[in-house]
């Protein structure tokens, strides 16, 4: 019982501190300007981005005047991900080298001005992971079995402890 009390805990305590380290916002981009967010990542780690318009009035389709373009390139300026004219897409890349990486975002210059909303999901390294498939039944079965060892090796010294 206490066993499963402990592995409950480190459970919720993983998954809370994994949840908070998203790198997830929303921000407004005016036709006719650029918006560009960096982000520093060491090399070798995965990296994962998600972006799309929201749209202001979900009963219509969106327009094609909220449509914007995207290039994510590396600290060297080569580019990873290039989009023109797209309401939503992804990435994905391995960084190949340590520094800053920029994602730019970018609309057409419309008149009357259009002001839309992004909702932007970058993730790297082990925020890129999947984390849905992180506690399977079998992992959770080998660690209950170490942290019943080390229940053990704990109540021993315990009870040795007791005696003295």
């Amino acid at each position: 019982m206490i066993l499963r009390s402990v592995i409950m805990v480190v459970v919720v305590v993983v998954v809370g501190i994994l949840s908070s380290a998203s790198q997830a916002l929303r921000f407004e981009l005016q036709s006719g300007h650029t918006k560009c967010i960096s982000e520093d990542i060491k090399s070798n780690s995965m990296t994962v981005g998600k972006y799309h318009v929201v749209n202001p009035n979900e009963a219509y389709p969106l327009p094609d005047s909220l449509k914007f373009a995207v290039r994510v390139t590396s600290p060297q300026g080569n580019s990873l991900h290039t989009a023109e004219k797209v309401e939503t897409g992804q990435f994905a890349f391995t960084a190949a080298e340590d520094g800053d990486y920029m994602a730019c975002f970018w609309a057409e210059d419309h008149s009357p001005q259009i002001i839309m909303t992004v909702d932007f999901d970058w993730r790297s390294g082990v925020q890129a992971k999947d984390w849905s498939n992180v506690a399977k039944k079998g992992q959770v079965d080998v660690m209950e079995l170490e942290l019943k060892k080390l229940y053990d090796t704990v109540t021993s010294i315990h009870e040795e402890m007791f005696y003295l």
